[in-house]
């Protein structure tokens, strides 16, 4: 059945559904079909949760840790979220300064409810995160974006940004290491940011560290409230356990922020997802205070998949891919293949066109560029296996050199 002419909101019209989920979906369909389909388009962690993490959880379901817990978090895990920003980050936050959501997602959205009205900006560099100008979109504001080059890999400067600031500007989302990029910004490149920030005091910062522990070669990571102090009381620094810690499915995130902003989230999320599952926080609680020798070991596996990946698809013709510092993703560009025709005589005219013709002549599901705001390229996560990235990007090179 149909639903009624304007039966639903106008607000749902602003937005479009996920891109990356959208691609992981069309790759299970077409193995459910019996395609031999090769799935980049996730950015999830092919290992599994770690033992001691898991136990913790099964621990609280037989205390019987299954009831509602505070809104926006345990006090144990607020307790240790406060201490892994003063032990990484040398950040000085109160446990009441500290929220927790089921997601990283809820924080933003969370976040931008509570503070947008209409009119408001909220200035965004591409590429960005396919949910960041969806969510600010909902939340009533307007997403505006400074384009970042490759030439510059992918990080938006101290130029672009004071000229992109307005009167109007609320927000400032940034994210190191980069999803889709990949790109980390050093304390070097990220003091000139924090620069500009200190002269526009009406401009907040929505940080997103998600892929903090995600950094290779010598890359070490900072966050803007740490290399620049006077930011702290109007800086939203936002993480979560399901990238370090292989916990996607759990849904926790985690941010702290002034006790203000974190009163308004919690009032908004008690109105609607209310507490996140009881029995993740206790999982997270274990995450942030047990062992975390297994992260740099992961790393180390996610970083030789990064230089196989750089490597093959540098080798394929018309693509161009840097090294990134962090996260598990790359982002070539394949302006290099613009106007060639695949084998059934189709054009490639834009980076849709090139990931739609390789998932149907070649079975590889990659994300085209424009979901992140900045074409021509495409993103590829590399957290799967090493043959699967292997296979994929010989497949990637063959479709590259079928084209005429």
């Amino acid at each position: 059945m149909a639903l009624p002419d304007n039966f639903l909101s106008k607000s749902l019209a602003r937005v479009q559904p996920s891109a990356t989920i959208a691609v992981t979906q069309k790759a299970r369909d077409l193995k459910a079909q019996g395609r031999d389909v090769i799935g980049l388009g996730a950015g999830e962690p092919d290992f599994d949760t770690p033992d001691n993490i898991k136990q913790a959880a099964v621990d609280a379901i037989n205390r019987g840790e299954t009831k509602y817990t505070a809104v926006d978090g345990i006090p144990e895990l607020k307790e240790a979220i406060a201490g892994k920003f003063k032990r990484e980050n040398g950040l000085d936050y109160s446990p009441e300064e500290c929220f927790v959501a089921p997601g990283g997602k809820p924080i933003i959205f969370n976040a931008m409810v509570a503070t947008l009205n209409p009119g408001d900006e909220v200035l965004i560099p591409a590429p960005y995160w396919v949910s960041y100008p969806d969510i600010v979109l909902l939340a009533g504001g307007e997403p505006k974006f400074v384009e970042t080059t490759i030439e510059n890999s992918f990080k938006l400067t101290a130029e672009q940004l004071d000229k992109a600031i307005t009167p109007k500007t609320k927000w400032f989302i940034f994210n190191s290491p980069s999803n889709p990029s990949g790109a980390g910004y050093s304390r070097e490149e990220l003091k000139p940011l924090t620069d500009v920030l200190m002269k526009h005091p009406q401009v907040w910062i929505l940080t997103d560290d998600m892929y903090e522990h995600l950094a290779y070669d010598d890359f070490e990571f900072v966050t803007p409230a740490q290399v620049e102090p006077g930011l702290k009381d109007r800086t939203l620094t936002m993480n979560g356990v399901s990238k370090a810690y292989a916990m996607t499915g759990w849904r926790i995130g985690y941010c702290a922020a002034p006790k203000e902003l974190i009163g308004a989230m919690r009032k908004l999320q008690s109105q609607s997802t209310s507490n996140p599952t009881s029995i993740s926080q206790w999982a997270a609680v274990e995450a942030l205070n047990g062992t975390q020798d297994f992260i740099p070991e992961r790393a180390k596996v996610f970083k030789e998949r990064r230089d196989l990946v750089v490597s093959m698809l540098n080798q394929a013709d018309g693509i161009e891919c840097p090294t990134p510092e962090g996260a598990f993703y790359v982002y070539p560009t394949c302006r290099g293949l613009i106007g060639k025709k695949t084998q059934d005589g189709k054009v490639i005219e834009s980076d849709e066109d090139f990931a739609t013709a390789l998932l149907e002549q070649e079975g590889v599901a990659v994300v085209h560029g424009a979901a992140f705001g900045l074409s021509p390229f495409f993103r590829i996560s590399y957290a799967t296996s090493t043959e699967a990235l292997e296979e994929a990007c010989t497949r990637i090179q063959r479709f590259c050199g079928s084209l005429s």
